[in-house]
């Protein structure tokens, strides 16, 4: 018996068979796996590190100092209240249009689905700079909403609003393609056996697309709790009142105070590495 039937008989039964193509060499998929370690220790772990090295160089005392300080608490309570906001909204937002594209038929339809996706095609900063020029001072809103003294821009209502616009199409792109592969054969089995629109959401279409919720959900929270661009224009950066931490950090560095800046960065990127192990935890679930 040659080597190749031993090898061949000594496999279980079942087994996947691999086949190296003609001409394939064994080094190629360790250069490949090699250059994306490389790649994941320079552009991930490295900046990681340093930041936590940079929060921590002057001992845990200077660093609690930083996190402790008021405009620092003040950044990170704004920036959790803005998220508590946000994401709940953009759930039901989601849910509400998931549900009326995959299960309905109307005009406009495909008008709607577009209108989702506007989000990733404009520029948070841009987004930022209309709804100064809608809800400002100067705006076409902004003698009306003075007139009636309310406070929308350089408040919380303008970081929440832009902060919902940057984070709208997170849960609706999770929860769409789902609804849509599943049908309405189950909906409509339940409503010829009685049941309700509350039922049948609570009991079919919820169960089934949980995970994609929640999937949605986290990429939702991390990107509202690391969104910039926007609420730098519509917050004012007023120090101690409209900094998220995002802005803190940028005002830190600008104060020349690296080590509060690192602690304010490092307190995000805490927020991310939660954020990423849910993600991580949901993706297996959902596979």
């Amino acid at each position: 018996m040659t080597s190749s039937a031993t090898a061949k008989s000594a496999a279980p039964l079942g087994a996947p068979t691999v086949r190296r193509a003609p001409g394939q060499s064994r080094w190629l998929p360790r250069l490949l796996i090699g250059l994306a370690v490389v790649l994941t220790l320079v552009m991930v772990v490295a900046p990681l590190t340093y930041i936590f090295a940079r929060a921590f160089s002057e001992g845990w005392s200077a660093y609690a100092k930083n996190i402790m300080s008021p405009d620092t608490l003040h950044a990170i309570w704004l920036t959790c209240i803005t998220a508590l906001i946000v994401v709940p909204v953009n759930i039901l937002f989601g849910i509400a249009a998931a549900w009326a594209i995959a299960k309905h038929r109307f005009p406009g339809r495909t008008i709607l689905v577009t209108l989702i996706e506007i989000p990733f095609s404009i520029s948070p900063i841009i987004a930022g700079i209309c709804y100064l020029l809608l809800y400002g001072r100067q705006g076409v809103l902004g003698p009306w909403l003075q007139a009636h003294d309310w406070q929308v821009m350089f408040a919380l209502p303008g970081i929440v609003m832009v902060t919902m616009f940057v984070t709208a199409p997170f849960v609706a792109r999770e929860v769409l393609p789902l609804m849509q592969s599943q049908g309405t054969e189950q909906e409509e089995a339940a409503v010829t056996l009685g049941a309700n629109g509350w039922q049948i959401f609570t009991r079919i279409t919820l169960p089934n697309i949980r995970w994609a919720l929640l999937y949605g959900a986290v990429l939702c929270s991390a990107r509202a709790v690391g969104e910039f661009g926007g609420v730098s224009v519509v917050s004012g950066s007023i120090r101690g009142q409209t900094n998220t931490l995002p802005l803190q950090v940028e005002l830190l560095f600008n104060d020349l105070n690296a080590v509060g800046a690192f602690a304010a960065a490092s307190t995000l990127t805490l927020i991310a590495l939660v954020a990423l192990v849910a993600k991580t935890l949901l993706e297996r679930h959902k596979g």
